[in-house]
């Protein structure tokens, strides 16, 4: 396994993340242990989870079932110490938790505290801002996306209060180190100038949406990245599932993510499902596991701290872990350019 360092702290995160969304709907408890333990013995030491999880499908009386069950293998095996858990306090709008409040100074405090509580842990390792206040482009809006009719105002203050409870909650040794999630150039840079302005908590990484399908963090978060060290962590590299091949000329394997999530959140329209299976197709053409070839490429990324992946079976994830030993070639690589010129964007 590679380590990468968090952002500009002292942790040394693994370069796949082990992602937990599936965990309490798709995945029991034992189902959700084994593959901790699978992906613990193969190096990774980085979870990470959000307090509306599992997603497959969204329940109000599942959500923080994920972070529940891994509460529940830490009180078992007492390996605290070996894991980076990475959670998420909901942004505003998702009425299944504080029935869709912003986040604020309050709804921090109230989600750290039930997080700890779920986790069996006293501290967090990374907390992350899970979508803004403000609204951003994130989940399919990227059509739709408006930002002159934010109120700037509104969102400065939002991150001077975000900043200074965080600050309170580290101070109180709840929580380690910080992040952002599914966040737009400027947000970032907006809490780094903050945070440096008034000697509050530097975020350490952002996690948005990154795949083959979709590479808008390419552009502006990327040069972000580069001279602010606040690396990526991707979510959904496999796109949903659909860079795995298993949709593949209409299949629809039982129990999988499309049977939950009709349409896998807008990824499954016309242009997604023809550049899964142009990606397949090159992979088959080289001899390449599908899944592999497209974790494998997100890990090479100038700007990539850790690659969030998930499985519901061991099989699956065994399979996802053998990307860290891949290395694509000159041609697979251009391959892969030659394709995304075709689809740049397809949802």
């Amino acid at each position: 396994m590679r380590y990468n360092t968090l952002g500009r702290t002292d942790l040394k995160v693994s370069a796949l993340c082990l992602g937990s969304m599936t965990w309490g709907s798709q995945n029991n408890e034992a189902e959700a242990h084994a593959q901790i333990d699978c992906a613990l013995d193969a190096g990774i030491n980085f979870i990470d989870s959000a307090e509306m999880y599992p997603v497959t499908p969204h329940r109000a009386e599942t959500s923080g079932d994920s972070e529940r069950l891994i509460g529940t293998w830490i009180a078992k095996n007492k390996r605290r110490s070996d894991v980076i858990i990475a959670t998420k306090v909901v942004g505003a709008g998702y009425k299944l938790i504080r029935d869709g409040a912003p986040i604020s100074p309050e709804t921090i405090r109230i989600a750290v505290e039930d997080s700890l509580r779920k986790l069996q842990t006293d501290y967090i390792d990374l907390y992350q801002l899970h979508w803004a206040n403000r609204g951003s482009y994130h989940f399919r809006q990227v059509w739709s996306y408006d930002p002159s009719k934010q109120d700037t105002a509104r969102a400065i203050a939002d991150i001077e209060e975000q900043l200074q409870t965080l600050d309170a909650l580290m101070k109180e040794g709840k929580i380690r180190h910080i992040g952002l999630s599914n966040e737009t150039a400027w947000g970032v840079m907006q809490f780094l100038r903050i945070a440096e302005r008034d000697g509050l908590p530097r975020v350490a990484s952002i996690q948005n949406e990154y795949s083959f399908l979709r590479r808008i963090y390419d552009l502006d978060l990327a040069e972000v990245a580069h001279h602010e060290d606040v690396g990526l962590l991707a979510w959904t590299p496999l796109g949903g599932g659909l860079l795995t091949g298993k949709y593949r000329g209409g299949a629809l394997p039982t129990g999988s993510r499309a049977t939950i999530n009709e349409g896998i959140g807008g990824r499954m329209n016309e242009a997604g499902l023809a550049a899964a299976a142009a990606y397949a197709d090159l992979a088959e053409r080289h001899g390449l596991d599908p899944a592999q070839m497209a974790l494998a490429w997100c890990l090479e990324r100038p700007f990539m701290t850790s690659v969030i992946f998930g499985a519901t079976t061991v099989p699956q994830l065994e399979n996802s872990l053998k990307a860290v030993d891949l290395k694509l070639s000159e041609t697979v690589q251009a391959e892969i350019l030659e394709i995304y010129q075709r689809y740049p964007m397809p949802y």
